[in-house]
């Protein structure tokens, strides 16, 4: 007796401690409310200046959300088809690629099939008009706004190409672009497909299907490279849809908790799988992110996948949108998710910034068959394969100094057609004429070590070592002086590497440059080399 009355005496104090902690809780809330509404009414009665209350009272949700984690945001009403662009992949618009090139706004890629392809927009072209409004001092921001619109909807577009005397103009109707998941999928070596999946949107699945169907029934693959590097993630849905084409019914892919019990869910599959016993590879780098690491931890705690590449981003955080009553909207985090074994692949616990997630960080779990594998921090591969690193030489200023660029939007003007991808590469010609346009443009580049000497020489002029290191000094600084053409033959394979890819992006567009890449790449080689090992009995 005395046993239940303690136990109803425990349960009694928890309850008013949870509600004298509740009662709090909503005082500390309404008190800061109150300040927060009496400044907002003090400014407005007495500031000294006019003041803008919509950026204001922005300003201060956006440092207060800024105090939570990198994912909860507010997003204004101004700002939804940014919303909307991110969960459909969708958006009113003529379908490329600009940049900032000095003052001006270019081309930088057409999309395949897309209005500003079809209108024969290229890279390069200078856009100069809009409707017969001027774009000079607009960046790409502004002028991306004005590009985008309600689909059917007409722009009259004023440009100036490269090695054309006269502006040219160009009527263009905006057009529904849809950004595809699978930008390209393809047959790698013998029997094996290859699918890229850049983002879970709301049709992710269904392209991935097609992708992988086509090969099967094309191409009779019998075992697939699915890439998912550089994938931000998307929807949790559509990366337990994907899962349902290669594990059982009913299988776990993914289960959320959060504070509230609702976001307590386990993601199981629904259907029988299409190819449950094709042999997959899933191919991860640090920008694999989100729903990405989803498929990628289950596949691998199945022992569904031989993940390769490097370890993923590490985002295990779930997010949620409402609808406000003022307009806009807020994504905020509502819920952590766990793989099948139960890792949490959060990299960060953003309650107390340590730099490691405090929920299952560097705790073993086990895959289905008992394979040890740890939590916390992203998805580490069962094989890691990096990819190989270009150093910061002439090759790099010449790209980013736009040289490269240059060149392969002259080199299309002067060429009707290209030869195909897997055989395309400029010639030792084209190479002497890039030399010879690279000197025409007086082409020179500050090394990056330059900087560090120029410290270096402030704090001996401080210390008063200047004149002491005065020679050695210049001796360096006299070193670090470029050679240009003999640096440009010293690295004459990246440099052509880079042009390749600048040209055939201008040919064959998107798919073009993911296909020429995957010539030389040792995630791919690798995944390759697992898949034919697992063929032999």
């Amino acid at each position: 007796m005395k046993k239940h009355i303690v136990c109803i005496l425990a349960l009694i104090f928890c309850y008013l401690s949870n509600a004298q902690n509740s009662n709090q809780k909503t005082f500390e809330i309404s008190k800061n409310l109150d300040n927060y509404s009496s400044i907002l009414h003090i400014i407005d009665q007495l500031y000294v200046d006019s003041v803008n209350y919509t950026s204001l009272v922005q300003g201060s949700i956006n440092y207060m959300l800024s105090e939570l984690d990198p994912y909860t945001v507010y997003i204004p009403e101004s700002k939804e088809e940014e919303l909307k662009l991110m969960t459909s992949g969708e958006y009113g618009g003529i379908g490329a690629l600009i940049m900032q090139r000095g003052k001006e706004v270019i081309i930088s890629e057409p999309y395949e099939g897309m209005p500003a392809q079809t209108a024969d927009l290229r890279c390069g072209d200078v856009l100069l008009e809009i409707d017969g409004k001027s774009l000079e001092g607009k960046n790409t921001s502004e002028v991306s706004n004005l590009l985008k619109g309600v689909p059917g909807t007409q722009l009259d577009l004023t440009i100036r190409r490269p090695g054309e005397k006269k502006n040219l103009k160009k009527t263009i109707v905006r057009k529904k672009i849809q950004l595809h998941p699978v930008p390209y999928f393809g047959v790698v070596d013998d029997n094996i497909g290859f699918i890229q999946l850049s983002e879970f949107t709301d049709k992710a699945t269904i392209e991935f299907r097609q992708a992988l169907d086509s090969l099967v029934k094309k191409n009779n693959i019998s075992s697939l490279i699915i890439d998912l590097r550089n994938n931000g993630g998307g929807l949790i849905n559509e990366a337990c849809k994907i899962a349902s084409l290669f594990v059982p019914k009913n299988t776990e892919i993914v289960s959320t908790k959060g504070k509230d019990d609702d976001q307590n869910f386990s993601y199981k599959t629904t259907l029988d799988p299409v190819y449950g016993t094709m042999p997959l590879v899933i191919l991860t780098n640090g920008s694999s992110a989100s729903a990405s690491e989803i498929l990628a931890g289950a596949f691998q705690d199945l022992d569904r996948a031989t993940i390769i590449g490097t370890k993923t981003f590490g985002k295990g955080l779930v997010q949620s949108v409402r609808e406000l009553p003022g307009k806009g909207f807020l994504k905020f985090t509502i819920a952590r998710y766990y793989t099948p074994s139960g890792r949490c692949v959060q990299a960060i616990n953003y309650n107390n910034s340590s730099k490691n997630s405090s929920d299952s960080s560097k705790n073993v779990f086990y895959t289905k068959s008992g394979r040890m594998v740890l939590g916390g921090g992203g998805i580490t591969p069962d094989s890691i394969v990096s990819a190989p690193q270009k150093d910061i030489n002439v090759s790099f200023h010449l790209y980013s100094q736009m040289l490269i660029f240059d060149f392969a939007t002259n080199y299309a003007r002067k060429h009707r057609q290209i030869a195909p991808i897997d055989v395309f590469s400029i010639t030792e010609q084209d190479f002497k004429e890039f030399i010879a346009f690279v000197k025409e443009k007086n082409f020179t580049y500050k090394p990056e070590c330059e900087e560090t000497i120029n410290v270096l020489k402030e704090y001996a002029k401080m210390e008063g070592y200047e004149a002491l290191i005065a020679d050695e000094i210049k001796s360096i600084s006299d070193k670090l002086k470029p050679n240009i053409e003999k640096e440009m033959e010293e690295n004459k394979a990246d440099i052509i590497d880079f042009i390749n890819f600048e040209i055939i992006k201008r040919y064959y567009f998107q798919k073009g440059t993911i296909q020429y890449n995957l010539r030389n790449d040792k995630c791919v080689e690798k995944a390759i080399e697992v898949l034919k090992q697992e063929k032999q009995p």
